[in-house]
């Protein structure tokens, strides 16, 4: 497991993740950052279903931002057949990623997939007396959705522990969902809306020990026509700007439309 220790940061920290290749929202969650002076750290997933993943990548690059590798990183750098996200099979998200995929592979240069490899598997950092580690999916799997009221926090939460020796806090990716439980906190997705009808995203600020979480205000518009001069059609486009999800079908159900 590789590890990266960003030491102490005594002002506040944006903490997001989910960008999924949509270069508008990284843009403006970024100029939020500097607005407030805060440190950006990402949960990873640095692409997914937006095309411009590659422009996201050397951006990432080119600002120094603190990021672990999701599973789509980890899995692009490894020449997989597929993103490995956790979707179980037949589910429409299984069926769509393979499009988004393939458009990954075919446009993340050699330069930004070595820079993929590289990338570690946690951060940790103190903030304000309490140590912090950043993970993608659970604690013994990339790609494990861990939703809100889920059972196994508690034991996610000690195998964290246990394996970054002790910590007060941590802090999550991968379900696209932003939620805070306990002293287990998602920081959001900026690249897709959380399935809540509006296309605002989501990202969490961290300052004085006190998280709270921030709806993200950016050119959905511009990232959703981007989509579809890529050939990138099968509904997350839409998405962008209605704010629902065409793949409900890998949420709890109490997390859908009608509920």
């Amino acid at each position: 497991m590789q590890i990266r220790d960003l030491g102490n940061i005594d002002g506040p920290v944006l903490l997001f993740g989910g960008v999924y290749g949509n270069l508008q929202a990284l843009r403006s969650v970024l100029a939020r950052a500097k607005t407030v002076g805060a440190v950006p750290v990402c949960t990873g997933d640095i692409v997914a279903y937006c095309a411009d993943g590659e422009a996201c990548c050397t951006l990432f690059r080119r600002e120094g931002i603190a990021t672990i590798a999701g599973n789509c990183e980890r899995n692009l750098a490894a020449g997989a057949a597929d993103c490995g996200c956790g979707f179980e099979k037949g589910t429409t998200c299984d069926r769509l990623s393979a499009a988004w995929f393939a458009h990954a592979q075919a446009t993340i240069s050699p330069q930004n997939l070595a820079w993929m490899r590289a990338l570690p598997d946690r951060i940790t950092f103190r903030h304000a007396g309490e140590r912090y580690g950043v993970l993608h999916g659970g604690a013994g799997d990339i790609s494990r959705f861990i939703w809100p009221a889920d059972a196994r926090i508690p034991e996610e939460r000690a195998l964290a522990g246990a394996q970054l020796g002790g910590l007060d806090q941590v802090i999550a990716g991968h379900s696209g969902l932003g939620f805070r439980q306990g002293r287990w906190v998602n920081a959001g997705a900026i690249g897709m809306p959380p399935n809540s009808g509006r296309p605002d995203t989501c990202f969490a600020l961290l300052d004085h020990g006190v998280i709270r979480f921030e709806r993200l205000v950016y050119d959905a518009r511009a990232a959703s026509a981007a989509m579809v001069r890529a050939g990138l059609v099968q509904g997350y486009e839409r998405a962008l700007l209605s704010g629902w999800w065409p793949s409900e079908d890998v949420l709890p159900e109490r997390f859908r439309r009608g509920h």
